[in-house]
């Protein structure tokens, strides 16, 4: 473990600027993350989102994950926290765009991701997953799997049952071509083209 713990501020200097060369050191380390405390820093889990009118779906990605701990507060706060397979820790605390309903929240664990699904208190869509309106930090993305947009017929989108693998380890293996456009006379004119 290791403990950088080195400020040092001059007596004299309460009503100056003037501080010692460690001092800047050390705040300087401190205001870029290179200061360590601990021999694990806290790391955010990739948090994919996506929701219905009655529910928001969460799948967080911490592959191996083990003492995992969720957190659903009427409030709209979910908190989320989990051990690594190398013993770094993984927390994640969200306040969500509305409130929510703690009692219905469900969770379930694959080998590389944790999905949970919350339930809204209200029906209704939400304008985005946070209560917040700046731009959602690096980590939380929208899960285009699951998107169900407001408009779509809610029984044809992605429903999660059973038998669904929450890591979808058999779609990792398809081919790269999957999900792209087959365009025939795009092909033909090419063929044509080239000739």
């Amino acid at each position: 473990m290791r403990h950088y713990l080195f400020y040092s501020v001059p007596e004299k200097a309460c009503c100056s600027f003037a501080f010692t060369p460690i001092y800047i050191c050390a705040l300087g380390l401190s205001l870029f993350g290179l200061l360590q405390t601990s021999e694990y820093e806290v790391s955010y889990p990739e948090v994919l989102w996506a929701q219905r009118s009655d529910r928001v779906y969460l799948t967080v990605s911490v592959p191996d994950a083990r003492g995992i701990s969720v957190n659903c507060e009427p409030e709209g706060i979910f908190s989320f926290s989990a051990i690594g397979p190398n013993g770094e820790p993984f927390n994640v605390s969200l306040e969500l765009y509305g409130k929510i309903a703690p009692q219905g929240c469900k969770t379930k664990t694959g080998l590389r991701n944790i999905l949970c699904t919350v339930m809204k208190e209200q029906k209704g869509w939400w304008k985005r997953l946070l209560k917040s309106e700046e731009k959602p930090a690096p980590y939380i993305k929208v899960d285009w799997y699951k998107w169900c947009d407001e408009d779509e017929d809610e029984s044809e989108a992605y429903q999660p049952s059973d038998e669904d693998s929450v890591n979808n380890d058999e779609n990792e293996e398809s081919s790269d071509d999957e999900g792209m456009l087959y365009l025939p006379d795009l092909e033909k004119a090419r063929a044509t083209n080239f000739k």
